[in-house]
């Protein structure tokens, strides 16, 4: 008897309609699995025979042939299990449904006929939608994800059992429905927040222009001058996720695995912070079956780099088309996928290799040539794309003994959505759509980043006595363009000017 039961398998990010078919004749018993299913989904079958056997169903004695179409795309991992069960079923008669035809299964089985969670299940869900797929049935503990997209009935169930009885019909189990406004207004304060932040007043302000703009920013200074501190509390001032960015990023977590379990969104901008020995196609990401990287993990949210010399130069360098695409592309001999990787990039590093270049209260061991050095493993391609470097001096004793709090990061995030609400507003009409000012490019400057004959006089000021690169000229525009909106300002004034000059310390040459 030849059955067919849907299922659905993920790629890069997005999902496709898997076909498994079923047949089962009275002859020599035996099993075949065809469809170009990797090693995981070979070992199904003695997974599926014991979940079937220990949950009181019998397994066919038969010859058994199942096909998983399209049969020219690689089948991988543990999530055909369920239809994988439910097909065998359906041929030998155990199992009767008119929900075979429109209704998608996926699911884990493990010997005792319970289900385990699946990766991919919001992608999936989404392309079921656009199929016009009316169902899904899925693990439990997957199922409060799926059933964030609306138009489709999602049904989560704990065991092999409740699903037969599901499909039956002798099951009283309703579909999910999940009300998205609660989920999306979780909670948006962070446990790390500015006002335990002592001193350093003139960093958070170069933070805070970096998130109203969504520029990168670098920061530089001694160890202990709380970089990573203020790297860690970035995200609680940035503008709250919207509902598009929210499933987008969710969909990314969800192929990945690093959705906690039962979690239907990211509602938070996410922070990911690679240790140093990171390699490239972990950053990036890649695999035989590409998988998301740190890079796309950390998408609409902050990517933060500590000690950055320490990284890999290739590992460094292949981030620099990411950066100015927001995007990266993985290509593979036989596919090429493509992952979101919008993010700002936050990056810390010591002054020298002893990292008390600079410092008042500690001796500098390093010579000018290891300086030279150390500052040289940053490429100028890669400094290049980050718009802001700030230098962060040692917190002084007066200022750690204060016990008044500083300004509390909600506070800083209202004048940091306000700024981008004006951006927003001003890239409105732009056929390629601009989110911040970070992404402006050429003729976008031109245009909104005007300045008058005091800041033309300036600007070639700086560039001349101060020794700034070329390369520097446009990131100082947009991020005068940055400080001219957080102050409510039209037209960029000689003092936005000079601030975003400030922010210059790595084209000045300080370090060497």
């Amino acid at each position: 008897m030849l059955t067919t039961v849907r299922s659905a398998a993920v790629f890069g990010i997005n999902a496709y309609l898997v076909e498994i078919e079923t047949n089962i004749e009275n002859t020599v018993p035996n099993f075949f699995l065809v469809g170009l299913p990797d090693n995981a989904v070979k070992e199904s079958r003695e997974r599926v025979a014991s979940a079937l056997k220990n949950a009181g169903y019998l397994y066919p004695n038969k010859r058994v042939t199942i096909n998983m179409a399209p049969a020219d795309i690689k089948k991988e991992g543990s999530s055909y299990d369920l239809p994988l069960a439910v097909g065998m079923l359906a041929s030998s008669g155990q199992v009767g449904s008119d929900l075979f035809a429109d209704h998608v299964m996926l699911g884990e089985l493990a010997l005792d006929g319970t289900l385990r969670p699946v990766h991919g299940a919001l992608p999936i869900a989404v392309e079921l939608r656009k199929k016009k797929v009316k169902g899904l049935i899925l693990p439990e503990q997957n199922a409060r994800e799926a059933a964030m997209v609306e138009g489709i009935d999602v049904y989560g169930v704990s065991t092999l059992t409740e699903a037969v009885e599901l499909l039956d019909g002798r099951s009283g189990l309703r579909p999910l429905r999940m009300n998205m406004r609660e989920v999306f207004a979780a909670d948006h304060r962070t446990a790390a927040d500015f006002s335990e932040v002592k001193g350093q007043e003139n960093v958070k302000r170069a933070l805070e222009v970096a998130a109203a703009g969504g520029h990168n920013i670098i920061m530089i200074g001694p160890p202990g001058s709380g970089k990573t501190m203020l790297a860690r509390r970035l995200p609680g001032i940035l503008p709250p996720l919207t509902f598009e960015e929210s499933i987008e990023t969710t969909k990314i977590h969800s192929v990945s695995g690093t959705l906690p379990p039962g979690s239907a969104l990211v509602v938070h901008r996410p922070f990911r912070s690679p240790h140093h020995t990171i390699s490239d196609s972990a950053l990036v990401g890649g695999g035989t079956i590409p998988r998301p990287g740190e890079i796309s993990l950390a998408h609409f949210g902050v990517l933060f780099l500590d000690e950055l010399p320490e990284f890999a130069r290739n590992v460094l360098e292949v981030m620099r088309q990411p950066l100015e695409d927001g995007r990266v592309t993985i290509s593979r001999s036989r596919m090429s996928v493509d992952f979101p990787a919008s993010f700002m990039l936050v990056c810390a590093m010591n002054p020298c290799p002893c990292g008390n270049h600079g410092n008042p209260g500690a001796e500098c061991t390093c010579t000018p040539l290891q300086i030279q050095k150390y500052m040289g493993k940053i490429s100028g391609p890669l400094l290049d794309r980050i718009d802001i470097h700030v230098e962060v001096p040692a917190v002084k004793v007066a200022e750690l003994a204060q016990k008044r709090p500083g300004e509390a990061s909600a506070a800083i995030r209202e004048r940091v959505v306000t700024a981008r609400d004006v951006q927003l507003r001003r890239f409105s009409e732009r056929q390629k759509h601009l989110y911040s000012n970070a992404a402006m490019q050429s003729r976008d400057i031109r245009e909104f980043c005007r300045i008058d004959a005091a800041g033309e006089e300036l600007l070639k000021m700086a560039m001349t006595k101060l020794g700034l690169s070329a390369r520097a000229y446009d990131r100082i525009l947009k991020v005068s363009r940055t400080i001219a909106d957080l102050a409510g300002t039209e037209h960029i004034r000689t003092e936005h000017l000079s601030e975003a000059i400030q922010y210059r310390s790595l084209d000045r040459n300080l370090w060497m």
